[in-house]
């Protein structure tokens, strides 16, 4: 199994996540944003936290046109795996590549703190290592963590079960308590929480941990 890790000027949990696949098996590569090519025969993809380009524009709209995000859109149109949590999730939006926008958060200040998720689609290779309605606790760090869309697009996330994470009490004022939302096919999960900070038990909380072993069974199986 083979992860690519990307790296973003600014980004700063490219390594926790890196860790976190390879505490689920997972041989992984960091791949810096001006490469044009991920590394052969990946199987997913992680597109981390952190202030990529400092957030000097709207977040992840910078990102998502760095040269690197080619490559990471045509791997996801292939058919490959892409998780990204935190600003991650940010610029997959920015690229078109999940629905909707994470806007300022309602408070307008910036939130760290452990935030109860409850799981709301376990038929993903992601999410199947939960069990449908588990409360998990996920630590949360952003600015800009409000999911927002139009109301025909929330119909069709909630029609098509592609919400994977709701918030159990909504800390940002994101529309229906999203908290992570996945691709029509499943391969790609974009999420504000951050479960590569709690994908050990040092980390004081385990729960991340679920979604990674889950991801790895998913291609051993395949």
């Amino acid at each position: 199994m083979k992860a690519a890790v990307l790296v973003f000027p600014g980004s700063n949990c490219d390594r926790d996540l890196a860790v976190a696949f390879r505490g689920a098996g997972f041989d992984t590569t960091m791949v810096w944003h001006k490469e044009t090519e991920l590394p052969q025969d990946i199987d997913v993809v992680g597109v981390p936290g952190g202030f990529s380009y400092g957030d000097y524009l709207r977040c992840g709209a910078i990102a998502a046109r760095s040269p690197i995000s080619r490559a990471l859109i045509a791997h996801a149109d292939r058919g490959g795996y892409v998780f990204a949590p935190c600003n991650g999730f940010q610029i997959l939006t920015e690229a078109g590549m999940l629905p909707g926008a994470l806007l300022r958060n309602s408070g307008l200040k910036y939130i760290c703190q452990t935030s109860a998720l409850r799981v709301e689609e376990t038929q993903s290779a992601f999410t199947a290592g939960y069990s449908k309605g588990q409360v998990i606790e996920i630590p949360i760090a952003h600015h800009e963590g409000n999911y927002t869309a139009d109301p025909d697009t929330l119909r069709r996330l909630e029609g098509e079960n592609l919400v994977a994470f709701r918030y159990v009490a909504t800390p940002n004022g994101a529309m229906d308590g999203i908290a992570g939302v996945l691709s029509p096919n499943r391969r790609v999960l974009g999420m504000m929480p951050h479960p590569e900070r709690a994908a050990e038990p040092l980390h004081g909380k385990a729960d991340g941990a679920a979604l990674f072993r889950s991801l790895a069974q998913a291609l051993v199986a395949a």
